[in-house]
C-alpha cells in the first residue's frame, strides 16, 4: 500500500559461537535463514540479508529483531545499525512456543521462526530494549560485578563458616564477626585446634592493632584466646589438618575478594558521580552512592523507557498484582522481577523510614493497618519509586516537604 511503512521482522537465536536468523515479512512468510557466526563476519552476514530484501527501499523500511537477551557486543551492533530490538523474556518465548507446536518439538531454526513471528504479531505486548547512555551502561558493568562479588564473599563465609563448624567449633565462638580481617588473619596463622591454642596473648594483639582495632585490646585479645582454647568435639589429627588446608584456602579467596570488592565500589562512585542524574537520585532519602548507582543502573536511563510513573513501578517489582476471577480476587506481590534493583529498594526503605519522616509516616500508616514489616516496607519502596520517577521527569532534586503529601505523578510537568 502506498505510504506504508515496508518492516522486515527477524528472529534470532542466539548461542554463544552462532546464531540462527530468520527473515519473514508482515504476512508472515519467510524471506530467508541462516546460521551466523558471532562476530563481526556474522553480523556483516545479517546486515547482507537485511539489504538484499529491502533493496531500494531500505532507507524507508523499518527493522525489527526478537532476540532472548539485551546485553552484549550483539544487540549493540544491531541497535547501532538501527535495528528496532526487542528482547523477549525466555519465559514469554517458551509459552509462544507452546501456541505454534503442542508436540513440544523445539530446534534453533523454529526457535528464529518463532521469535520473527512473535515480533510480527506482538511487538506491541513486548519491552524494546532501552535505549541506555554509554554512561548508564558503564554504571551498570561495574555495579552488577560489585554486588556479584559481594554475593561471592557471603558464599565463601557461609563454606568457612560450615568448615569450621565441622572440625573447629571453639572457632565460631572466639569471632565476634567472623568476616572481620583479624578473624581471618588469625585462621590464616593457625588454621587448626592445635596451633590456635598455642597463639599467644601478644600476638593475637599485633594482630588486632593490624586491623586497627579500638578499646581495650589486651582484654578482647584474652577473650579471644580463651576462646580459641574452648574444648570441643573435634576430628581425627588427619581429618583436622585436611579441614585446615581447606579453611586456608577459603581465607585467601576471602581476602581476594575483600580486595576486589573495596577497589570495584570505588570504580562504582566514580563512574555514578559524572553521571547527569547521580545529583537527583543522591537526594533521594536512604541512597549513598553504591546503593543509588544500583538503583540507577538497573532502571536505566532511557528517558522514554516508563511512560508513567507506575510503569517504573511495575518493572521495578514493588507494585502488587492482582488476580481477580468471579467473586475470588487476590491481591499479592510480584515474584516475577529484577532481583538486584527489587534488593536495593528495599534497602533503600530500610534506610529511608529512618531518616526520612515522611517515609516514617508512611511505614507507620501501613504497619497501623495491620500489614506485616516486609509488604510495609515493600509499599515504602513502591512510594519511593513513584518520587524518583517525578523526579527525574522533572528534573527536580528531592524535597521532603512536598514529596509525601500527594501522588508523584502529579508533579511531572
Amino acid at each position: 500500500m502506498l505510504g506504508e511503512t515496508l518492516r522486515l521482522f527477524v528472529g534470532d537465536d542466539w548461542a554463544e559461537a552462532h546464531h540462527d536468523v530468520e527473515l519473514m515479512d508482515s504476512t508472515g512468510r519467510r524471506l530467508a535463514k541462516a546460521r551466523l557466526s558471532e562476530g563481526v563476519a556474522g553480523m556483516a552476514r545479517l546486515h547482507a540479508m537485511v539489504a538484499e530484501q529491502l533493496g531500494d527501499r531500505a532507507d524507508e523500511a523499518e527493522v525489527i529483531v526478537g532476540i532472548e537477551t539485551d546485553r552484549g557486543p550483539w544487540v549493540t551492533a544491531l541497535i547501532a545499525a538501527g535495528y528496532r530490538v526487542y528482547a523477549v523474556n525466555p519465559l514469554q518465548a517458551a509459552r509462544y512456543r507452546e501456541r505454534l507446536a503442542v508436540s513440544g518439538a523445539k530446534s534453533d531454526a523454529a526457535d528464529a521462526h518463532m521469535l520473527a513471528d512473535m515480533v510480527r504479531t506482538d511487538a506491541h505486548q513486548l519491552r524494546p530494549v532501552a535505549g541506555d547512555s554509554a554512561q548508564a551502561e558503564g554504571v551498570k558493568v561495574v555495579t552488577r560485578m560489585h554486588k556479584t562479588l559481594i554475593w561471592e564473599r557471603t558464599r565463601h563465609l557461609l563454606r568457612l563458616r560450615h568448615a569450621l563448624r565441622d572440625y573447629f567449633p571453639a572457632a565460631l565462638g572466639a569471632f565476634d564477626d567472623l568476616a572481620a580481617p583479624e578473624a581471618l588473619e588469625l585462621l590464616a596463622k593457625a588454621s587448626d585446634p592445635a596451633a590456635a591454642a598455642k597463639l599467644t596473648i601478644g600476638q593475637i594483639t599485633t594482630v588486632l592493632r593490624r586491623a586497627r582495632r579500638r578499646g581495650d585490646l589486651a582484654e578482647r585479645a584474652v577473650r579471644i584466646q580463651a576462646g580459641l582454647r574452648t574444648e570441643h568435639l573435634g576430628q581425627p589429627a588427619e581429618v583436622a589438618a585436611a579441614y585446615a588446608a581447606s579453611v586456608r584456602a577459603l581465607v585467601a579467596v576471602l581476602g581476594t575478594l575483600d580486595a576486589q570488592v573495596e577497589a570495584l565500589q570505588q570504580e562504582v562512585e566514580a563512574h555514578f558521580g559524572r553521571h547527569p542524574a547521580a545529583e537527583i537520585i543522591l537526594s533521594q532519602p536512604g541512597l549513598g552512592p553504591v546503593l543509588g548507582a544500583r538503583v540507577l543502573a538497573e532502571f536505566g536511563d532511557d528517558p522514554h523507557r516508563y511512560a508513567s510513573a507506575k510503569a517504573r513501578k511495575n518493572y521495578a517489582g514493588t507494585s502488587p498484582i492482582t488476580r481477580a476471577s468471579g467473586k475470588k480476587k487476590v491481591v499479592t506481590a510480584r515474584f516475577v522481577r529484577n532481583d538486584r534493583l527489587i534488593d536495593a529498594l528495599m534497602a533503600q526503605a530500610t534506610y529511608a523510614i529512618r531518616w526520612s519522616p515522611g517515609a516514617r509516616a508512611y511505614y507507620d500508616k501501613q504497619r497501623a493497618r495491620e500489614v506485616d514489616y516486609n509488604a510495609a516496607l515493600r509499599q515504602v519502596a513502591n512510594r519511593l519509586v513513584g518520587i524518583l520517577h517525578g523526579c527525574l521527569k522533572s528534573g527536580t532534586l528531592y524535597d521532603e516537604a512536598t514529596a509525601w503529601s500527594r501522588p508523584a505523578e502529579a508533579r511531572v510537568a
